[in-house]
């Protein structure tokens, strides 16, 4: 089992930028796919972005454009850099470990969570 603990997310303001960090230990890091997905109140959780282990991506079309995924194997952490906010990005950010290498983005094919991270952006 993995342990996922993200840090980064905040306050701010439309059209600023935040970078989430997401950092695992436990299982082997490298081996699988890692995402982010998130959950605005009364709303279900849904997929960010999803990166797989040689680096290839794939991003949910609200964000495409403005959110960037990325890893850092040797870290044991996966990044989301996140521009040009906006009002409706507001929500739980949580980080998770796909249970395969490729590039998943339903939440069932996802094994291990994070705490999650608010992200609140201001109009």
């Amino acid at each position: 089992q993995v342990q996922l603990v993200e840090s980064g997310g905040g306050l701010v303001q439309a059209g600023g930028s935040l970078r989430l960090s997401c950092t695992a230990s436990g299982r082997t890091f490298s081996a699988y796919a890692m995402g982010w997905f998130r959950q605005a109140p009364g709303k279900e959780r849904e997929f960010v972005a999803v990166i797989n282990r040689p680096g290839g991506t794939y991003y949910a079309d609200s964000v495409k454009g403005r959110f960037t995924i990325s890893r850092d194997n040797a870290k044991n952490t996966v990044y989301l850099q996140m521009i040009s906010l906006k009002p409706e990005d507001t929500a739980v950010y949580y980080c998770a470990q796909a249970v395969t290498p490729g590039l998943v983005t339903t939440v069932d094919h996802f094994g291990s969570w994070g705490q999650g991270t608010q992200v609140t952006v201001s109009s």
